[in-house]
């Protein structure tokens, strides 16, 4: 990025206590805006996440914590707690993922923050809220995804959990939006604001429609019930490669499907008929576009659905996507380079502004303390007293 350049949230610091995703992602996105984002990691070993592969810069850590700066603090300690007091008052955010009540144990609840910097914004993220009969357990994606009702809605009759992390990904999207909802109110009126969200209710707002369907219309959710309602079909081609149609609502595209695959017959059967028939039928109606599909390697019937404007798509391999001429032609994917660890690759923001991703930094993940001189020198500390912060 070109020094001059002036990212969104250029001149905001935001102080990290977070580890794992929730926390780590929400600080991301932030400093993918332009942020000074530092990172305050526990000694001696810094964010576990640092180590699930091995060492201490995992694929893991780097993905959640690219733009930011290290620093290492032994906050059960005085000199600790007090240089990251000193830190505090040169912040505008702090994000924290603590369990409920270890800020307050550490000596740095509210109180004291907003006593070392009263414009401090405090964004504290927490599994299931500070009070109730859950806010003692610990919570990760598993968790959050099984308490809200998401993987009720994923999992088949294996019951096997699979995929990304989810809830964990979309606590921190939360947590984003609430910071910058809080910076903005205090541009307009001087407020600072403590915010809490908790994974749990997150994970619930995030499958709103479900919830809406259930106690509107009392339709019982399934792991089906969101690809009836959008007619959402994955099918196995002769080739053995799968494809995805999504056909929603809109006429045309059941039309499109039958020309498509060459089923004319399907338009006349009559539990195909009309859009709720083929919710009613859709294990049937998928038995017959599986048939069909078998015939004809996915080319073949890409370019049949391309030329009838059906919503589709080979379902990709990480490879393949990264190969594909779409997310090239969008450069998805770049190198971003550690002086120490080498290059790697990163996925870019999928934001731009007026057309352009000029503006955002694309900064290695910082090795542990690994910028503890360039942001505790300026607080008045010597080489020899920011070793002795590590000890406390």
């Amino acid at each position: 990025m070109d020094k001059d350049a002036r990212s969104s949230l250029t001149g905001i610091r935001i102080i990290e206590l977070t580890a794992m995703i929730t926390g780590p992602l929400a600080g991301t996105m932030l400093a993918d805006l332009g942020a000074d984002v530092i990172k305050v990691e526990n000694p001696p070993d810094g964010d576990p996440f640092r180590s699930f592969r091995g060492g201490n810069y995992s694929p893991y850590f780097c993905t959640y914590n690219r733009n930011k700066r290290s620093v290492v603090l032994n906050l059960k300690g005085e000199k600790g707690r007090e240089a990251f007091l000193k830190l505090i008052g040169t912040a505008d955010v702090l994000i924290e993922n603590f369990r409920a009540g270890v800020m307050d144990r550490l000596g740095l609840g509210v109180a004291r923050l907003r006593e070392a910097n009263p414009r401090l914004i405090i964004c504290s993220i927490t599994g299931f809220g500070d009070t109730g009969p859950y806010a003692d357990r610990p919570a990760y994606d598993a968790v959050g995804q099984a308490l809200s009702g998401i993987s009720g809605l994923m999992l088949g009759a294996e019951g096997q959990i699979t995929g990304p992390s989810v809830v964990d990904n979309l606590t921190g999207m939360y947590a984003s939006y609430a910071v910058l909802g809080a910076l903005f109110e205090r541009e307009r009126t001087g407020v600072a604001r403590t915010i809490q969200l908790n994974m749990l209710e997150s994970a619930i707002a995030f499958i709103a429609d479900p919830f809406a369907n259930y106690t509107m219309a009392g339709i019982r959710p399934d792991p089906l019930m969101r690809v009836r309602a959008s007619q959402s079909y994955a099918l196995r081609c002769s080739d053995g490669a799968l494809l995805a149609i999504h056909m929603s609502s809109p006429t045309k595209f059941w039309v499109g499907v039958q020309k498509a695959f060459d089923r004319s017959d399907l338009g006349s059967d009559p539990r195909f008929e009309s859009r709720a028939g083929r919710m009613e039928n859709y294990e049937q109606l998928a038995q017959e576009l599986g048939a069909t599909a078998k015939t004809q390697e996915r080319k073949y019937w890409i370019d049949r659905l391309v030329e009838n404007d059906v919503p589709h798509a080979p379902i990709l391999t990480l490879q393949e996507v990264m190969d594909d001429s779409q997310v090239r032609h969008l450069e998805t994917f770049t190198e971003i380079n550690h002086a120490v660890h080498g290059p790697h690759i990163t996925i870019r923001r999928p934001v731009r502004y007026d057309g352009s991703r000029a503006d955002q930094p694309l900064n290695a993940a910082p090795d542990l303390n690994e910028h503890a001189a360039e942001v505790l020198g300026p607080l008045g500390y010597s080489a020899e007293a920011i070793a002795d912060l590590q000890r406390g």
